[in-house]
């Protein structure tokens, strides 16, 4: 693994971390070729900030690309900007660019990100903790060709996914919908077996604060003529059709699931919960936009709470 890097550079301006980049890149022999996207991680300073740092890298390791992360440091001070450069080890072949934003200079994120934008390559904004109400018409949002929330790092999901069937913009996604991938494959497949019946209800359980599941519950009423109920309890989900049950069942903090199908022996499945660095390498994918996922969000006020 190339070695380590960190440089801090304090009440630095855009051609000063310019500068520095380059004299890295030469000494350190780094180019900027091979690098498939930018990934711009707007955080809230310092809360999560490292989590996000380190499922950024860990995302690059699959996509090459430069991370920057802009975060705001409301501490009243004049306008100033400090940066980190990050090259070598947990950054793999990417480089991270830490900027802390103070005073007013906050408010236009915008404008200090373009100089440190990959020319020629596509543009990724995540929110890990706090995103714009519709991340399309956020100045930054703007920018990219993909926004990415993550409902599950929110004070209220619930409220959170709700805000995002109602502001979205070709494009969104958020990282709750990769937490339920292999989910959706694992009830495919076992849809996928005789008789082929299609199915009359379903019935998805878990946490109240998991919006994962509402986005399990939405996928399903946006597939199906019948019933989807979303209840809290034991994690779990339920599919009815007229001659046999499906049930997908994990612990909550389990790693392993069980299958069961009428009248059929279990299975015991590997189904951790993903992390966020899978679900970010997820989406970085693909930069089309999901309309699997808009799909579902639209299927939530089909959901019945219970």
């Amino acid at each position: 693994m190339e070695a380590a890097v960190r440089v801090q550079l304090r009440n630095a301006t855009a051609i000063d971390i310019g500068k520095k980049l380059v004299e890295l890149r030469r000494n350190g022999g780094v180019v900027t070729q091979g690098r498939v996207l930018t990934l711009v991680v707007c955080t809230d300073g310092g809360r999560g900030l490292e989590p996000a740092i380190g499922a950024a890298t860990a995302a690059a390791r699959e996509h090459p690309c430069r991370v920057i992360v802009v975060g705001r440091v409301n501490d009243g001070h004049a306008p100033r900007m400090d940066a980190e450069i990050r090259l070598g080890g947990d950054a793999g072949a990417s480089e991270v660019l830490i900027l802390a934003l103070h005073g007013p200079l906050a408010d236009h994120q915008e404008s200090v990100i373009v100089p440190f934008l990959l020319p020629d390559t596509p543009i990724v904004v995540w929110w890990p903790t706090s995103p714009p109400e519709v991340p399309a018409k956020d100045p930054v949002g703007r920018l990219a060709v993909r926004r990415l929330t993550d409902a599950t790092n929110d004070a209220d999901p619930m409220t959170s996914i709700a805000s995002r069937r109602a502001g979205y913009t070709p494009g969104d996604t958020d990282l709750a919908w990769g937490r339920i991938t292999y989910w959706r494959a694992l009830l495919v497949s076992a849809l996928d077996q005789t008789p082929h019946e299609p199915i009359e209800s379903a019935t998805v359980s878990g946490l109240a604060n998991e919006p994962a599941l509402d986005l399990l519950a939405g996928w399903l009423a946006s597939r199906i003529d019948g019933p989807v109920q979303r209840s809290v309890g034991d994690l779990r989900v339920q599919l009815h059709t007229r001659s046999q049950t499906i049930e997908l069942v994990r612990p909550q903090e389990g790693r392993v699931a069980t299958l069961r199908r009428t009248g059929k022996p279990d299975s015991l499945i590997t189904l951790a919960r993903r992390d966020s660095w899978e679900c970010l390498a997820e989406e970085l994918r693909r930069l089309d936009p999901d309309e699997v996922y808009h799909s579902a969000l639209n299927g939530i006020s089909k959901v019945e709470y219970v």
